[in-house]
């Protein structure tokens, strides 16, 4: 059985390489997932509706720091034939999700069965990483700021996610604690904050390592006083 790998990156800007550490490490698990051969990333930029400045930003780290060939999968403004796209998807080493609105994406990847492409792609192995809104879709539920980027509320909430990972997921943590604490209070769920320029990494659907460029990551354990909070390391 092929081992499953996530890495969960809480923020960050890739463009301005505040995440340079962690992209040497994802880059470094897909070189080793290509044995020896160019290793190939695929860029998701569903999130940002496809936005290509983010999607320059991130072939200029990945191809030109770390020599992988970059190419990216268009469903938003571009439909690409399912076909193509899952072309792209059979020669990737690594997925990399892209930020922006969350619930839009997870919407978007079941109405044009990339979800399905993401989700093969995971069983056989492919590294699959993101960033927030590429970070917190793997978990049961997610903090979001959805409703605040489609203009349909003003508070972050938690909604549904894939349900690959157990509990809720919170990026940019260093810039939420407050909200988040109060929401955790209430709702009585194993969580983890990750703050920007932070990641956390789950083989196999298990917690296995915090890679930082700075940030850390913190544990929500449920409590009868609402949550115990710890600071996830690894020796």
């Amino acid at each position: 059985m092929n081992e499953r790998t996530i890495v969960a990156i809480g923020g960050g800007e890739i463009k301005n390489k505040t995440t340079l550490k962690i992209d040497e490490y994802i880059a470094s698990l897909a070189k080793r997932r290509a044995c020896g051969k160019r290793a190939n990333a695929l860029f998701i930029g569903t999130a940002s509706h496809d936005h290509m400045p983010y999607f320059n930003s991130f072939r200029k780290t990945y191809t030109s720091v770390f020599d992988i060939k970059a190419d990216v999968a268009l469903t938003v403004f571009k439909q690409t034939e399912y076909s193509h796209l899952k072309e792209k998807f059979d020669v990737a080493d690594m997925i990399y999700v892209g930020g922006g609105d969350t619930k839009f994406m997870i919407d978007s990847w079941k109405e044009t069965g990339v979800y399905e492409l993401v989700t093969d792609a995971y069983r056989r192995g492919v590294i699959i990483s993101g960033l927030s809104a590429g970070a917190i879709c793997w978990f049961e539920e997610m903090y979001t700021d959805s409703e605040i980027v489609s203009g349909e509320g003003n508070d972050y909430k938690i909604m549904p996610a894939l349900g690959w990972l157990k509990g809720v997921g919170c990026p940019h943590y260093n810039e939420r604690v407050e909200d988040f604490s109060r929401t955790m209070k209430n709702v009585k769920k194993p969580a983890i904050g990750i703050e920007n320029d932070c990641a956390v990494v789950f083989e196999n659907e298990e917690l296995s390592a915090v890679i930082s460029s700075g940030g850390k990551a913190f544990k929500f354990i449920p409590s009868e006083e609402g949550f115990v909070k710890q600071e996830i390391y690894f020796e």
